[in-house]
This record gives structure tokens, C-alpha cells and sequence, in this order.
């Protein structure tokens, strides 16, 4: 997320954000206060406060840029495995991004119950970013119309969010594995599907 433009004030504020994802995807919106927060990122509250006025306008910074994350892992897939960038994504977020520390986890998987408890302001935020996301999943659906590949790209989100926020839940690691199975197998017939259409 860092790159030479950014000011010293841009730079100090990607590396609180940076921290504050990893808190709040590790111990949930209710898990950790500002003095915690500021902590980990090696600011004073005061420093916190400054950067984000409030507790919640962090969270809602960490929503937006975590689901713009995933929206950036869509496009890179699809640029560098062309049609087969479906299976190949699959593969990354139901193996790494699912096993991976909850802490380094999707934002789509770690923070979107506590998305659901926020506020408005919180869930227009998540909401923009999904739609965003879905649109972005979408341009890789190679449907006969725009209305199937919209209801597809919603689907097959719903599927790999799903799947891989069950397979952590659970404490079996053959029970988790047979989710990953069962979502991954699912996924691949749509890619051959996409593919043939």
C-alpha cells in the first residue's frame, strides 16, 4: 500500500491502519480500545485520535481498504491466469488466505459479522466496497448476459466467503477440509462452465 509519493503524515497513517487490520480482524471490533489500538500501531491515543477522530471511523477505514483487498486479489488474478483465474483464486483463498493467522486473514471473513452490528454509516461503507468487489468478479464471469453473470459473481462470493469462514470455525481438521473440498469442487464447475460459455 506504500509507495514513494506518500508523506511522512500518509505514511505514519498506512502503518497505524495496517496494525489496526490485523486487531480487529484478530480480536473483533469490541475486542481491543483505542488504547490497545494505539498501542500496537506505536502511537499515543492522542496519535490515534488525531489520525482517525474515532474508534469507529477506523473500523470503517480497515472495511473499506479489507475489502479493497480482495477486490485487488480478484483483478490480479484475473490479469495473470486469464480463464482459468476462477480455479486459481479458489485455490489461494480457500488454502492460504483460509489457514493463514485470523490476524493476516480476508477482511470478507474476519470482520463482515462485525459489519453487520455496526452502524449504517459502517454497512453503506461495506456495502459500496462489496458492490465494488462483485462488479470487479463479475468483468471475469464470461456469461451470455450481464444479469447471469451478476447473480454468479454474488453466488460464487457467497460460496468462498462462506466456505472458508466455516472451515476456520470449526475444530476437525477432516471436517474443515471436506468444506474446503465440497466449496472448491462447487467453484471449479462454474470456472469449466465460464470457460465453455
Amino acid at each position: 500500500m506504500r509507495n514513494k509519493s506518500m508523506s511522512k503524515k500518509e505514511a505514519t497513517h498506512q502503518r497505524m491502519l495496517d496494525s489496526i487490520h490485523k486487531d480487529f480482524r484478530q480480536h473483533g471490533y469490541d475486542g481491543t480500545g483505542v488504547d490497545g489500538l494505539a498501542k500496537n500501531a506505536g502511537v499515543t491515543s492522542g496519535a490515534f485520535y488525531s489520525h482517525f477522530g474515532s474508534k469507529a471511523k477506523a473500523f470503517q477505514e480497515v472495511v473499506a481498504e479489507g475489502v479493497q483487498q480482495f477486490t485487488n486479489a480478484v483483478e490480479y488474478y484475473q490479469q495473470e491466469y486469464g480463464e482459468h483465474w476462477l480455479e486459481e483464486f479458489t485455490n489461494f483463498y480457500l488454502g492460504e488466505k483460509r489457514t493463514c493467522d485470523l490476524s493476516e486473514s480476508c477482511a470478507l471473513q474476519s470482520l463482515t459479522v462485525e459489519v453487520s452490528r455496526h452502524n449504517k454509516e459502517t454497512r453503506s461503507v461495506f456495502e459500496g466496497e462489496l458492490t465494488n468487489a462483485a462488479h470487479t468478479f463479475n468483468k471475469g464471469m464470461n456469461s451470455m448476459d450481464n444479469d447471469s453473470a451478476t447473480s454468479e459473481a454474488w453466488v460464487t462470493i457467497a460460496m468462498l466467503i462462506g466456505g472458508a469462514t466455516l472451515a476456520r470455525a470449526v475444530n476437525d481438521p477432516e471436517l474443515a477440509e471436506t468444506i474446503v473440498h465440497s466449496i472448491k469442487s462447487a467453484v471449479n464447475k462454474k470456472a469449466k462452465c465460464n470457460q465453455e460459455t
